[in-house]
């Protein structure tokens, strides 16, 4: 074994004109975040709970965009979703349309462990929540300021909005969005930069742990569900590796971006980081999106073919790395 390693992002296709002031705070949390990680696993936490308890973290701050601080649907509305999956048996759980449940990832653990199911949405997953006895809040909790202003960007340019966090015209607002040439499923979004969080462990067992959680993109339809619940796509974890992903949720669910990671390891041979560059490189066709992922072995990587990605990565030996770009 090499030791436990653990790894967080917090969104793929960061902005160019990002000011300084954002890109500290956001490292300060994604810092603050593999602290706690480090010291679980320092106290030999199971991967499986290190990843749940930074997830939680991430949904907590309203910096990203996950729990509170989540992107609004086109009703000015949260519809989260997250998933969760411990890699030495496969089980997994995930949950999406949350309106009220304040730590989504927390509420697909328990799909996972205290269901027979390994998936459910909208009314059955609030009413299980309410069942487990998990803390519910209002709507309203997760609904801040930026992200009201962002969603009226977004309907200005009748545009599905990713780069909702920045709220300067010249930026991203309605003129960027309108002139954006990038698309999704052949219409048009505008500048990249979803945030969703996640988390990926290995402990000192070299058991393997991965968990996603968002609120999706800014001016979505309602329903809309993205790569971040779906077990391959945006998550998964295996006996090799675990994997959380980030970007434009349709091309990730296209190419099961995540599961093709252990994939190529299992069948091509390929080590971690030759996994991880494969993928990015040859499974994204036109899409952006970027990756971390922990083998067995205690490796850590990430990928992504976007311009930046919020992360951070530890491992036993004592190496540490927080990056934007």
């Amino acid at each position: 074994m090499g030791g436990w390693a653990i790894a967080v992002h917090g969104g793929a296709g960061v902005d160019p004109n990002l000011p300084k002031e954002r890109q500290e705070e956001a490292k300060r949390l994604l810092t603050r975040c593999l602290d706690i990680g480090i010291s679980a696993l320092r106290s030999n936490l199971p991967a499986i709970d290190v990843v749940e308890l930074v997830v939680r973290e991430l949904e907590t701050d309203p910096l990203f965009n996950s729990g509170r601080g989540s992107a609004l649907t086109e009703n000015g509305t949260v519809e989260m979703e997250a998933s969760i999956m411990d890699g030495p048996k496969r089980r997994c759980g995930a949950v999406s349309g949350l309106t009220s449940v304040k730590n989504p990832v927390s509420l697909a653990r328990l799909v996972m462990e205290n269901s027979p199911h390994s998936y459910l949405g909208f009314s059955g997953a609030e009413e299980f929540a309410k069942k487990q006895g998990v803390e519910m809040v209002d709507n309203e909790y997760f609904i801040t300021e930026d992200n009201v202003g962002m969603l009226k960007l977004a309907k200005e340019a009748n545009s599905i909005l990713f780069d909702y966090r920045i709220p300067t015209i010249g930026t991203c607002g309605a003129g960027a969005a309108m002139d954006s040439h990038l698309q999704m499923n052949g219409l048009p979004i505008s500048v990249y930069a979803p945030e969703t969080v996640g988390c990926v462990v290995v402990d000192k067992a070299g058991r393997c742990a991965a968990a996603t959680s968002t609120g999706g993109l800014m001016n979505k339809m309602i329903g809309r569900i993205g790569d971040s619940p779906l077990i391959g796509s945006g998550t998964y974890a295996s006996e090799l590796c675990g994997v959380s992903c980030t970007g434009e949720g349709e091309a990730i669910i296209r190419s099961t971006l995540a599961r093709e990671v252990s994939a190529v390891m299992e069948y091509k041979g390929l080590n971690l980081h030759e996994a991880v560059d494969y993928v990015i490189k040859h499974r994204l066709d036109e899409g952006k999106a970027g990756l971390i992922a922990v083998s067995k072995d205690g490796e850590v990587a990430c990928g992504f073919n976007t311009t930046g990605m919020f992360r951070g990565c530890a491992t036993e030996d004592g190496f540490m790395e927080v990056g934007v770009w």
